[in-house]
């Protein structure tokens, strides 16, 4: 594997060193991991489409996972605390993203007070959650009248297709278009956008190349425990968000996307 990582095309996430790298467990994707490249990529897409929405407002990251995203965020302009549950994240997030202020706390008790924000931000957060709904009453009251909630999550249509229980064991429900525009509305949030996450020209080429899937072809090895060929390796370090489009639901089927990208408004 060294000799793959050391053939890493320019522009690819560098290798971390030890103490910049929070471990790798599946429940979260994280930078600088050439094969996790492509999850990591297909989450990164979501923060490149918002930053600017996000610019000089006060912003929650609700479940902040690595902190990378976060970090983007703050760069861009935004004034960002993270909230998440695990210790080793938060520790994470403090030592290596000094640009944003992080708390550790449950989502469903978030530890701020009401209408103290403009923006939650959730990415890849809610299908991890036991109670969905107390979550988003919580963003509801964390959120100033007007406040925007984004929120992204896997299609379950594309993402567990034909089950009844979530593919990924870290998943507690997973949700469609049609089910996560019901929350939201449940929770009194006004849905004024819902897009879909999609692959891109260069991606489709890959996933001809790879036997009609390039996820396919990344899970499939993982599963049977198998090395990769260095060329799966080398397309997958060489993915960038941008090789991922972010299409209206009424562009391409809403259901025929990778994730979901829902924009709410609190009234």
């Amino acid at each position: 594997m060294t000799d793959v990582h050391r053939d890493v095309p320019p522009g690819t996430p560098r290798t971390l060193t030890s103490d910049e790298q929070l471990a790798l467990t599946g429940e979260r994707t994280v930078p600088g991991i050439p094969a996790e490249n492509y999850w990591f990529r297909r989450h990164e897409v979501a923060y490149a489409h918002i930053v600017g929405r996000c610019a000089g407002r006060r912003v929650l990251e609700a479940g902040s996972g690595e902190g990378y995203g976060a970090a983007m965020l703050a760069d861009a302009g935004a004034r960002v605390t993270c909230v998440d549950y695990d210790e080793s994240a938060v520790a994470h997030t403090r030592r290596r993203y000094r640009q944003v202020e992080v708390r550790q706390g449950n989502l469903i008790d978030l530890p701020l007070p009401d209408g103290s924000v403009d923006v939650v931000v959730n990415f890849q957060v809610i299908e991890h959650l036991w109670d969905q709904p107390a979550f988003l009453t919580e963003c509801a009251r964390v959120l100033r009248p007007g406040g925007e909630l984004l929120i992204s999550t896997p299609n379950r249509i594309t993402f567990s297709p034909g089950r009844d229980t979530p593919l990924n064991p870290f998943h507690t429900r997973e949700l469609n278009a049609a089910e996560l525009s019901g929350l939201l509305a449940d929770a009194g949030f006004t849905l004024t956008s819902m897009l879909g996450v999609h692959h891109g020209e260069r991606l489709a080429g890959l996933d001809r190349k790879w036997g009609g899937s390039l996820i396919d072809a990344q899970i499939e090895r993982a599963l049977a425990g198998q090395p990769w060929p260095e060329d799966l390796i080398a397309d997958v370090a060489r993915i960038g968000a941008e090789d991922f489009d972010i299409r209206d639901a009424d562009d391409a089927g809403i259901d025929a996307s990778l994730d979901l990208l829902a924009i709410a408004m609190r009234p």
